[in-house]
């Protein structure tokens, strides 16, 4: 049984993913966009920290909210002008859209609930141990994550190329 201060704690730091999340990507201003994301990294370092992983919680701050934010904001700095807000986006297809994010959060909701209990059983899962963490996230065999990662780091590694290049060319 989990103490009443850590399942606290817990929803604290899950409300904060949250409610940053939804100010990444709602606000006008992209600079406070990539803070917002900057204090969600932060959030799922903490996430990682309560799970007494603690060398995933360093990487998470070292490698994302330490090295991709400060790429991003970079790359905006570059391509575009900061203090400026960008122009409200209208779309006639916003009903759609919502009955789609209304769809997606029932799913959701029901993946989370089902996987904690309510629905299911919960089977006792022993925890990994930081080798099988690491075969995992750094292998190359099936269910293993390093061809996706070295894939967006090309990726994002691109999108900085092509930033750089409009920035020149304005």
């Amino acid at each position: 049984m989990e103490s009443v201060g850590s399942i606290i704690l817990y929803v604290i730091v899950a409300a904060a993913i949250i409610i940053f999340s939804v100010l990444a990507v709602t606000t006008r201003k992209i600079l406070r966009a990539a803070t917002y994301l900057l204090f969600t990294l932060f959030a799922a370092a903490v996430v990682y920290f309560m799970l007494d992983y603690e060398f995933l919680g360093a990487v998470q701050i070292a490698v994302y909210a330490g090295g991709i934010v400060v790429l991003f904001v970079f790359a905006i700095l570059l391509t575009s002008h900061p203090g400026h807000s960008s122009e409200r986006l209208t779309s006639k297809r916003r009903v759609l859209g919502l009955i789609a994010s209304v769809a997606m959060l029932c799913v959701t909701g029901y993946s989370l609930l089902s996987r904690c209990g309510l629905f299911a059983a919960k089977p006792e899962a022993a925890a990994p141990d930081m080798q099988t963490i690491g075969q995992a996230m750094m292998g190359t065999g099936e269910g293993q994550y390093l061809l996706p990662f070295e894939a967006v780091s090309v990726l994002l590694l691109a999108c900085i190329i092509g930033g750089v290049v409009v920035a020149r060319k304005r």
